[in-house]
């Protein structure tokens, strides 16, 4: 009777435990949208995730402004009716590197569907940016964050800036459509998020 009752105890146990996880797991955003069949969300095992936000869902659009290392100055206001990928990183960052040449392939890519891309370089100074820039083949432009720390401040709130590259992609109102936290590893994934918002009415 004694080993009955510990089993059944034990069993409750468990049976408290899987409901205690999937109640946690109602409040992780990503959860659902798996649960939902949606395919708007997604973790890799080397911690690299996207989250893609649905048109209702998003924020006010991200108004900004900066020093480009090429000279002069961006804003938000020169992106406005476009699909726009910003792009943060540093020339130092090892993952930074690894993607730049992927990063490059969807800018030329999708260059001709209404698509711009835009780096935000957090730590360097225009010489590094630049030479970094011909290093791994970037065409588009970067602004520093060194320069005008404004833009850094402008996104903060949207996306954690602490660990780069981190990779936002902006919808035609320059509202955040979709994040990308850590190392994209194949063009295919970020031009597919792309190309959805492009195909937004």
């Amino acid at each position: 009777m004694s080993g009955r009752i510990a089993r059944a105890a034990a069993s409750i146990v468990v049976a408290l435990g899987l409901v205690g996880a999937l109640a946690a797991c109602t409040n992780d955003p990503l959860a659902e949208q798996y649960r939902a069949g949606d395919n708007k969300g997604y973790i890799a095992a080397d911690g690299f995730r996207f989250v893609e936000i649905p048109e209702a869902d998003r924020t006010d659009p991200i108004e900004f402004e900066g020093v480009l290392d090429s000279g002069g100055t961006t804003t938000s206001a020169d992106y406005l009716g476009e699909v726009t990928v910003v792009n943060f990183w540093y020339a130092a960052c090892a993952p930074c590197r690894v993607e730049a040449p992927i990063l490059e392939e969807v800018n030329s890519e999708l260059a001709g569907d209404g698509v711009q891309f835009l780096g935000v370089n957090l730590y360097d100074g225009a010489e590094a940016s630049r030479a970094f820039a011909e290093t791994y083949g970037v065409t588009y432009p970067s602004a520093l964050a060194t320069e005008d720390g404004s833009i850094k401040l402008a996104f903060a709130g949207q996306t954690p800036l602490s660990a780069v590259p981190v990779t936002l992609v902006l919808d035609r109102d320059g509202r955040v459509a979709a994040r990308l936290i850590g190392q994209i590893s194949e063009a295919s994934i970020l031009s597919s998020i792309v190309s959805t918002v492009v195909d937004e009415p």
